[in-house]
Formats: C-alpha cells, sequence, structure tokens
C-alpha cells in the first residue's frame, strides 16, 4: 500500500453500521479482528463504535474493552465513533486514539426522538456540547444529516429545509456534515442537485456522502454525488445494515466493493492494499454471511 498516495476521494469504512442491527452479540474477540483487519486496508477512516447506553445498544456494551485491543501499528487510517450525548462524549473523549466524533442530527424532528430520544433544540445544545468536547481534546466532530432526501412522518422536507438545518449547524461551529439518505429514498436528480446547492452555498464546509440503498440504481447515485463535487462517501462491507427505528424496512448500506467498483470504472487512485481488503472480506463473511434470521433493528443509525 503507497502511504504516499494523494487520492481526491475519501471513503469512511463503517463496521458499526453493519453490528448495531444484529441482535446477538458478537464477541469481542471476532469484532477486533475484524476492525483490526480493516485498519490494514488503507481505508481514511473507521467508524468503529458507539459510545452509547448499553440498554440503547446491547452490542457496543464491550465498548472499553474492545478499545483497549486495537492495533493501530502500521496503519494511518482515523477512527470515528458515534457519540449519543454529551455524558458518552466525555468518556470518549477519554481515548486518545479516537479522531472523530459522530453525532445524528434528523432534520426531521420525529426521527431524532425515535432515534435518539431528543428534541432539535435539544440536539443543538448537544452539538454544541461535543463541539466544546472535541475543541478541547484535540478531535474533529462530524454530524450525520439524516433524512436529508426524504421525510416519511408528514414533515415539511425540501431542498431548503436541507439548507436550513446545515447553516444552523454551521452557525453553531459544525465544519463537517456527512448528508444522509436514512431509508433509501434518494434519486440522482435529487443527490445532485442537494450537493451541487451545498458546495455552492457552504463553500467551507466539509460535506460527505452517507447512503442506505438497494442494489438497484446504486452507480448512478454514486456518480450523481461525485459529478456534484462530493469527495467523503461512507461505505459497508457486505452492504448490510440500514436504518433501525425509521418505520421502515431496512434497505442496506453502499457495499464497500461497489464503491472500489466505481473508483476504479472512473480510474480514481486510491490507496487500496488488495491483499488486506480480500483478508477483510473473508472475516466479514465469516461474521455476517448468511444474514442472520434475528436481525433486529436498533437505535443510533443515521
Amino acid at each position: 500500500m503507497d502511504q504516499t498516495l494523494k487520492s481526491p476521494i475519501r471513503i469512511t469504512e463503517s463496521p458499526r453500521d453493519a453490528m448495531q442491527g444484529l441482535k446477538h452479540f458478537i464477541p469481542t474477540e471476532n469484532k477486533i479482528r475484524y476492525i483490526n483487519a480493516l485498519l490494514k486496508v488503507g481505508f481514511d477512516i473507521i467508524d468503529f463504535f458507539s459510545f452509547v447506553s448499553p440498554k440503547a445498544i446491547p452490542q457496543f456494551s464491550d465498548v472499553n474493552k474492545a478499545m483497549s485491543m486495537l492495533d493501530l501499528n502500521d496503519t494511518d487510517t482515523e477512527l470515528l465513533t458515534i457519540i449519543g450525548n454529551a455524558k458518552w462524549g466525555e468518556e470518549a473523549a477519554k481515548w486518545e486514539i479516537i479522531d472523530w466524533f459522530g453525532f445524528p442530527f434528523s432534520i426531521s424532528e420525529t426521527f431524532q426522538k425515535m432515534n435518539l430520544n431528543s428534541s432539535h433544540e435539544h440536539s443543538l445544545e448537544t452539538v454544541k456540547r461535543l463541539l466544546e468536547i472535541t475543541d478541547k481534546n484535540n478531535k474533529d466532530l462530524r454530524c450525520y444529516l439524516s433524512m436529508a432526501f426524504g421525510n416519511p412522518y408528514g414533515e415539511k422536507w425540501d431542498i431548503d429545509v436541507v439548507t436550513e438545518w446545515i447553516y444552523k449547524l454551521n452557525k453553531e461551529g459544525v465544519r463537517h456534515i456527512a448528508i444522509s439518505d436514512t431509508i433509501g429514498v434518494s434519486k440522482p436528480k435529487d443527490i445532485h442537485e442537494i450537493f451541487t446547492l451545498v458546495f455552492k452555498e457552504f463553500p467551507e464546509t466539509d460535506f460527505g456522502f452517507h447512503l442506505h440503498t438497494s442494489k438497484k440504481g446504486l452507480f448512478e447515485k454514486i456518480e450523481a454525488a461525485w459529478d456534484a463535487g462530493c469527495r467523503n462517501f461512507d461505505s459497508v462491507l457486505t452492504g448490510i445494515g440500514g436504518c433501525p427505528l425509521s418505520g421502515y424496512e431496512l434497505v442496506g448500506n453502499l457495499d464497500t466493493l461497489d464503491l472500489i467498483s466505481f473508483i476504479n470504472e472512473k480510474n480514481i487512485p486510491y490507496r487500496i492494499d488488495n491483499d488486506m481488503l480480500n483478508d477483510a472480506v473473508r472475516i466479514a463473511s465469516e461474521i455476517f454471511s448468511p444474514l442472520p434470521t434475528n436481525f433486529s433493528p436498533v437505535s443510533l443509525d443515521l
């Protein structure tokens, strides 16, 4: 793997998104074996765990044990963890090896209450507090803008609503935002329109794309974001996961192998160690395939 390669695309690999919806508990050793393998592939960021109440997501009740088992030798991949509130932000801040906090902020207040039991007002206060924590501890905050491509709950949704919430988050100091298709309803036209507008209106903000999607029309969606200027993409090996508390069927995530196919087709330079990628795919197939029959929604998806 060429560590000096400068690539125009950044990938956040998210084993957390794949694991959190599994009802059965994955042994800590297996989780870490998988994450340690991903750390050797060359991804820019690994979204690896959540710091949340064990009652909310039992799958990550072992977070502190797991943290001490990570192998960060021979990798420059950064670590991102999802944070549910300021209390857990303080807990995560104790770990110097964490580079990023991720906070799910839905433009739908209905979904924000379903997902985090939090109003918009309270969530903005959480954002302020997390910014204080990350600034103090040399970390960055990424807000995941959920329900950015549609609102299934009867609340108003259009592109102006999307930009209004980006403006409010910007005003608080948020400079990293992942625009998220929470229930797999985005269309290439809408993707292109939204990304084109936000890059124009918020030139100082680093935008990414967190895409829940089926295989149908997948490449058109990636290309729409790419053509509009998006260079940061979240993905999940195996493509499993999805939105857990929306009341809608899980549609899965953008599969990393599909994203890599797009990268190769477009001849985009990217630093992947293929041997390490194949090793990670093998471990993922052991952990996630076939998809368990007891796959069950939990909170804190994006």
